[in-house]
């Protein structure tokens, strides 16, 4: 009787599985809302707890983190934009740079003349399609424009995030009650605790990954400013936000920050600064901000990381990629939940947490 339920499960499971994967492009934007939702929810929580109606705190979360989006975009944009500006316009000169002395240096090295380049026509190729970039994202929206399917429902995706947001986070405390509800008494309890750890998993990889990642975009950014650096924010917000990924980040940005700093400053020096900027973010990282904020708690080898992250996208697209690691961390409570039953390892006690989620 217990296999045969067991097989009716697998097979209930293996049909959910294909029944996501087909409805994958309309789940994205419920799949976000939830994300958001669960990351929101604490917040909500302790509002309520100050006498603030459920409604008007999620009403007001909104404003402001809309608020906040804008003040960011006002501030945020027109810098990078500046900044890869200023460096458009100098590379003409980094490119007689290269010419002049970086091929008789490679030639002095190696001992072998180095094939001359036709760097005069690269610049010219390189100014012309800059001037021509406006062009091209014109006749990009004017593609994406005429086919209005796609559009439509892109915009519709959109558009169904903050609403979908809205009423998960209004009802969230209604929906995981009725959820419970419905269990049988017998799984009550088992699930219960699965889902106590699932969430002290996720919420200590969600709130402390993402503030990791802002706290490392800040500190690449504040050190290649310092250092003088033109591309100073881009490729500081850039490998910040890509260090959810262990150490590409790091890379990234230590092999963009060393480039600029080369072209810009022609002088082979400045590299050790950049090299002392991520070395100072990443000891921070890995002392300070990852020990403190993430934890130990996760259990996700850098190959599962990785593996999550091409699968989630191979799935379900750009949106897959951010949801794979959350989906990951769950995955893996959940197989030590099961690996708990099938050898009757006595479930781990929990440790003390100085505040809960809600």
């Amino acid at each position: 009787m217990d296999a045969t339920r067991n097989v009716w499960l697998l097979l209930a499971v293996a049909l959910g599985g294909y029944l996501l994967y087909l409805l994958a492009p309309i789940l994205t934007p419920f799949l976000i809302s939830a994300l958001l939702a669960y990351v929101a929810s604490p917040l909500i929580a302790r509002l309520e707890r100050a006498r603030v109606p459920r409604a008007l705190g999620v009403a007001l979360l909104f404003v402001l983190l809309l608020g906040l989006a804008l003040a960011l975009t006002l501030v945020l944009v027109p810098v990078m934009q500046r900044q890869i500006l200023a460096f458009a316009a100098k590379l003409p000169g980094y490119l007689d740079w290269l010419e002049t002395r970086l091929g008789p240096w490679l030639a002095s090295v190696t001992g072998d003349a180095v094939p001359a380049l036709d760097l005069a026509a690269l610049k010219d190729q390189l100014v012309a399609h800059w001037r021509e970039l406006g062009g091209v994202a014109g006749r990009l929206w004017g593609g994406i424009a005429q086919s209005g399917a796609r559009l439509v429902g892109w915009l519709v995706n959109l558009a169904l995030i903050p609403v979908v947001t809205f009423y998960l986070l209004r009802d969230w405390d209604r929906i995981l009650e009725r959820i419970a509800g419905i269990l049988p008494a017998r799984l009550r309890t088992p699930v219960t605790a699965m889902a106590r750890e699932t969430d002290e998993v996720l919420a200590a990889f969600l709130r402390g990954q993402l503030t990791v990642m802002v706290a490392l975009a800040l500190i690449y950014s504040v050190g290649l400013w310092l250092i003088g650096l033109d591309l100073a924010l881009p490729i500081g917000l850039l490998a910040g936000l890509v260090s959810f990924v262990p150490y590409l980040g790091f890379i990234i940005g230590i092999l963009a920050a060393g480039l600029a700093a080369l072209l810009q400053f022609h002088d082979a020096f400045m590299l050790l600064w950049v090299a002392a900027v991520f070395g100072v973010g990443q000891a921070l990282e890995s002392t300070v901000l990852t020990p403190n904020l993430v934890g130990d708690r996760i259990g996700l080898h850098p190959v599962a990381v990785i593996f999550a992250l091409l699968a989630g996208g191979q799935l379900f697209g750009f949106f897959g990629v951010l949801l794979a690691l959350p989906a990951a961390a769950a995955i893996v409570v959940w197989l030590r939940h099961l690996h708990r039953g099938l050898s009757g390892t006595p479930p781990r006690t929990r440790r003390a947490r100085p505040a809960s989620r809600s």
